[in-house]
């Protein structure tokens, strides 16, 4: 029933959930992935007023689904589809077939979702960079940047380097390396289809997501490795010292929201330019301060200024995020004001 949920989409699935009851309801939420009760929790909760033509139009498709279901566990896919062709039409019988397939799809690795990442860590270290980079490249870039983090520097760069030039990938690989780890981690899984996995996005948005030092690590390592690829991800990512080619108006949006002392500690030993690109931005006086409090600071962690460092840039994703400031990326267009 599970799988027929998934074909339903979020909004039909809670629809049909608040049909079936609160005990009933519970039971199938039961059977779901974390991420999947989230997903429809959510939108249970911004469930309003449902209309009697919306309701049974989810119900008829939950019957048609289910009907496909029994018919494919009956004689297969071709079976299931003749027998809906008859009593719904070729065109009907084909969207529920095709909506069915989509759900029934499970993409590789999820077993590894549910793994404590410290425990992920020692488990694929001593895999080959290629069966960590295949195994990185499927997971949310949260998880994946955990690992990487996780990895030797060399290490790091290797398999940073092979997620970056990694691109389609034979099921039958991606399969053999599964059950390989399935085996070691005793979890089940049966992926089916060919997954576009790896390149330049994921590699940048892992990266995004590590610490400072973890990053510094990997573009050094991957400049080592392919300098024209460092080059590539350095102009896809923003790094600390990219504060300087932010104009002023995104320079103060962010300042509003950074506290002085975390400012001060970011700001220590970076280059001058870098720093005039702070306190021009801030009146004399508070330029005057925040200059005085970098002095006072004295000698710090190398590891207290990057994770410093790394709060602000997280401040300014969450503001291009919102719209609230422009990021220039080495491949975007020139802007005129």
């Amino acid at each position: 029933m599970t799988t027929t949920l998934a074909g339903l989409g979020v909004r039909k699935a809670a629809i049909l959930l608040v049909q079936l009851g609160r005990d009933r309801a519970a039971a199938v939420m039961s059977k779901l992935d974390d991420s999947e009760v989230e997903a429809i929790s959510a939108e249970i909760a911004r469930l309003d007023s449902i209309s009697g033509g919306e309701t049974e139009s989810v119900l008829t498709e939950f019957r048609d689904l289910m009907t496909a279901r029994a018919h494919i566990a009956q004689g297969g896919l071709a079976f299931a589809q003749q027998l809906l062709e008859q009593s719904l039409g070729s065109e009907r019988a084909a969207e529920i077939m095709e909506r069915l397939n989509a759900a029934a799809v499970q993409m590789p690795f999820q077993f590894l979702h549910r793994a404590d990442p410290a425990q992920l860590r020692s488990f694929i270290v001593d895999e080959h960079p290629q069966v960590i980079a295949l195994v990185l490249a499927h997971m949310t870039p949260d998880k994946a940047s955990l690992l990487l983090s996780g990895l030797p520097p060399e290490q790091q760069a290797k398999v940073a380097h092979r997620i970056a030039v990694m691109d389609r990938t034979s099921p039958d690989i991606v399969r053999a390396v599964e059950a390989t780890l399935e085996r070691k981690l005793s979890s089940m899984l049966q992926p089916s289809d060919l997954s576009r996995v790896g390149g330049l996005d994921p590699l940048v948005n892992i990266i995004n997501r590590s610490d400072r030092s973890t990053e510094r690590q990997i573009v050094e390592g991957l400049e080592s490795l392919d300098a024209a690829l460092a080059n590539e991800v350095k102009s896809r990512m923003f790094m600390f010292e990219d504060i300087v080619d932010l104009d002023d108006r995104s320079i103060q949006q962010v300042l509003r929201q950074v506290d002085t002392s975390e400012l001060a500690l970011a700001l220590k030993g970076v280059a001058d330019q870098v720093r005039d690109k702070i306190t021009s931005n801030l009146s004399e006086r508070a330029g005057v301060t925040l200059v005085e409090e970098i002095e006072l600071l004295g000698p710090v962690r190398l590891t207290q200024v990057e994770e410093a460092q790394q709060a602000i840039i997280r401040t300014i994703r969450q503001l291009e995020e919102q719209g609230q400031i422009m990021v220039r990326r080495g491949n975007d267009d020139e802007f005129v004001d």
